[in-house]
């Protein structure tokens, strides 16, 4: 699996209703795209849920490599670089990945952090998909992943959740404008996964 986080940062004076009508007009065509769990229209407005600055984003789970690969060569980029420009795509491979139990995507939580040199990279790889068992077995959560970037050594959090934010989450959050969720369902469930490293 892999995770796909790119970013727009849009002016001060953006008018946000641009954005909320595209990802209204746009979300339903990636409801059936193969190889995807999900893709989370999202925003960042300023002055509100921490934001200091405007920032239109979209983040993707990808079920396998090959459709990501297809959808670059396939010309689905082409009405973001149209509209905002060759955005730098942020990937991370996925260590563990869970459906939830809520259903309403109201926002999406990423939190970055550094893996410290001397770290075990076992041990923390290990800490981390108990960590994102855990975080899954939450009310809120519609879906929770924990992915790493393996040229830095951070590790990426990801959390969608019917909860609103209190002011003590720890990275960024957005407002989930649109979640399409082609394979969502097929998501392994915190107790199927549970069975598995039972078994």
């Amino acid at each position: 699996m892999i995770i796909a986080h790119y970013a727009h940062r849009l002016p001060a004076d953006y008018d946000i209703g641009i954005i909320r009508n595209r990802a209204s007009a746009r979300g339903h065509l990636f409801d059936a795209i193969p190889e995807l769990y999900f893709k989370a229209f999202l925003l960042r407005e300023r002055g509100r849920f921490g934001a200091i600055a405007n920032e239109y984003s979209s983040l993707y789970l990808w079920r396998k490599d090959e459709g990501f690969r297809d959808f670059l060569v396939g010309g689905r980029t082409k009405s973001v670089t149209d509209s905002f420009g060759r955005p730098q795509i942020e990937t991370r491979f996925v260590l563990d990945a869970l459906k939830g139990k809520a259903n309403e995507a109201r926002f999406l939580y990423k939190q970055e952090q550094d893996i410290p040199l001397d770290a075990d990279l076992t041990s923390v790889f290990a800490a981390e998909i108990e960590r994102n068992r855990e975080v899954a077995e939450e009310a809120a959560v519609v879906a929770s992943a924990v992915g790493v970037d393996a040229q830095n050594w951070k590790l990426t959090r990801v959390l969608v959740s019917e909860k609103e934010p209190s002011g003590q989450e720890q990275g960024a959050a957005y407002q989930v404008l649109y979640l399409a969720r082609p394979l969502l369902k097929e998501l392994p469930k915190v107790d199927t996964r549970q069975a598995e490293l039972v078994s």
